[in-house]
């Protein structure tokens, strides 16, 4: 399969007042070599896709930022660990990590989702990136901190954009959800709504989540946060889908 003109991804490019040389965007699933319930556009490995469809989906998605960049890609844990710089070697297994920061153009930042919040990060001189990959877990615990306190600058100095995510309205969670977040920090209460389906559930908001736990930090510039993956057919979502599905990639590079 070749690499033809209408296999180019489509593509979300942030709506946020980061600075000229940040460069920034989110795949969609609309166009691209991928088939069956992974159609069209899934550079995600891990997932059971066929590895060629996978492989091309990768350089696809390598020419869209220039073929002289690598991405730092990530075995994404669900934690709260920070990724600084490429592997030592370019066929080493990727770092355990869910979230990587950028501070020169050697490389560009990567993190994969199909429902979970992916948070892009850049200071306002555009001389560092980052993105976080943020479910429930990765919230409650402390990605969002541990990228910040990574960038090691002034929470005000810093500009943040919420990408693609399933939305309250299709979020059904247990208690066991609502209480780690409500017994850490007893606001967040404001983020979760009982659920109409079942009793003691909740319907919760990652969005207003992230924005919790940044605007705790002294982050207050903050963009995005008005999808649903779930509800749009033009995203993967790993609820929707019932867990066979591909993987959005959201990057971030310093042009």
């Amino acid at each position: 399969m070749s690499d033809a003109i209408n296999l180019r991804p489509t593509l979300i490019v942030p709506d946020w007042p980061a600075p000229t040389n940040v460069r920034a965007f989110v795949t969609t699933r609309e166009a691209g070599p991928s088939q069956g319930d992974f159609a069209a556009f899934n550079p995600a490995a891990h997932v059971g896709d066929n590895a060629d469809h996978v492989a091309l989906c990768r350089r696809l998605l390598h020419k869209e930022i220039g073929d002289e960049r690598p991405l730092l890609w990530l075995n994404q844990i669900h934690g709260a660990r920070v990724q600084q710089g490429l592997p030592p070697a370019p066929d080493s297994e990727p770092s355990a990590a869910d979230a990587a920061i950028a501070t020169s153009n050697d490389y560009a930042c990567v993190v994969l989702t199909a429902d979970c919040l992916p948070v892009m990060f850049c200071n306002r001189a555009g001389t560092q990136v980052a993105v976080a990959h943020a479910g429930w877990r990765g919230l409650a615990g402390g990605v969002l901190e541990a990228t910040v306190a990574a960038m090691n600058t002034d929470p005000d100095d810093i500009l943040v954009w919420l990408g693609p995510a399933i939305s309250n309205a299709q979020f059904e969670v247990g208690p066991e959800v609502y209480s780690a977040f409500v017994a850490v920090h007893p606001d967040t209460d404001e983020a979760f709504d009982h659920s109409p389906y079942r009793l003691g559930h909740y319907m919760a908001d990652l969005y207003r989540l992230a924005r919790f736990r940044l605007e705790a930090l002294g982050v207050n510039h903050i963009s995005g946060g008005h999808f649903c993956t779930a509800c749009e057919s033009r995203f993967y979502s790993y609820r929707r889908d019932g867990g066979k599905t591909g993987r959005m990639a959201s990057v971030i590079w310093v042009n």
